[in-house]
């Protein structure tokens, strides 16, 4: 049986590993120093975490697929989120991070803001990986927080400190956005294999058997999760995954109205409506006109 660790408040995460808790609810730490815990673990986050990874250890799995994980890799994760770690035998802890509860940031702008830090939901074969410059700017915003919670709390250290986590997670942002650029020739693979498994959902009549496509169906069948997906397809062609299905099917219906006898209610189905009262009102709202309108003004 796997070892199973709940991370639900930051001091029983300190205490696990030994460093004196000096907020309640953030910690800067180094693992650099920490004896070797057990070679296989399994971890359930409560709190925000990031970690730079300094050299290779052992193999992590989140969602039942392996991290791309190596020497100077930038791992993510949000409450809620399950991580698998199995430790090479010999490995010894070498990692910097900053772990941080849900309710430091809350009324802030940056609680108001987390969700628009997508890599928090990023899974397999989706870390950041750092260069030399990148890494020291992530070490240096992690001293600035640390510098802060090493002073004597007064009535600016909540915004200082969420200032200073904000200011990290743009930088996190930047550095994806880099990735994307430098990963160009995989991300148009990714591109690729989207347009072919949109076509064939609609050519397999996998529309009428499963319903309206969704990102998420498309995600998987690109091993990637949702956030990380619409992110490459956004920054690659400045469309999202919706806007590309809506089109999608736009483009079907209308081939399907000018180009079949089939009757509204049999096109509806076969796109994956439930309803072809529905199917009617989404037409006419991307077109302006209703199928039966644009059937008899096109002929």
């Amino acid at each position: 049986m796997d070892n199973i660790m709940t991370i639900n408040s930051i001091d029983e995460y300190n205490k696990c590993y030994g460093f004196e808790t000096r907020h309640p609810l953030v910690t800067v730490v180094d693992l650099n120093n920490t004896a070797p815990g057990p070679l296989e673990m399994t971890y359930r986050y409560e709190v925000y975490a990031l970690f730079l990874k300094q050299t290779f250890c052992g193999d992590i799995t989140y969602g039942r697929r392996p991290y791309d994980y190596q020497e100077g890799t930038v791992t993510s994760f949000a409450p809620g989120q399950v991580v698998h770690v199995k430790h090479l035998p010999d490995f010894k802890p070498n990692a910097i991070g900053l772990l941080f509860h849900p309710d430091i940031i809350r009324g802030t702008s940056l609680g108001r803001e987390i969700k628009q830090y997508s890599f928090f939901d990023y899974s397999s074969r989706e870390a950041l990986h750092l260069s030399e410059e990148e890494k020291r700017i992530f070490k240096d915003c992690l001293g600035k927080i640390s510098d802060e919670l090493n002073r004597p709390t007064d009535k600016h250290s909540r915004k200082l400190i969420c200032r200073n986590i904000e200011l990290l997670l743009d930088y996190c942002m930047r550095f994806y956005e880099r990735q994307f650029i430098t990963r160009n020739e995989a991300n148009k693979d990714i591109l690729t294999r989207f347009e072919d498994e949109l076509n064939r959902y609609f050519r397999d009549n996998t529309a009428r058997r499963e319903g309206l496509p969704s990102v998420k169906y498309f995600a998987e069948r690109c091993f990637l999760s949702p956030n990380y997906f619409g992110d490459v397809v956004k920054r690659a062609t400045g469309s999202t995954p919706q806007e590309f299905i809506q089109t999608k099917i736009i483009e079907q219906a209308k081939d399907e109205l000018l180009g079949t006898k089939k009757s509204v209610n049999e096109i509806s189905y076969d796109l994956g409506f439930q309803y072809s009262q529905h199917f009617t009102r989404y037409f006419k709202r991307e077109v302006g006109k209703t199928p039966s309108e644009y059937r008899k003004e096109t002929v």
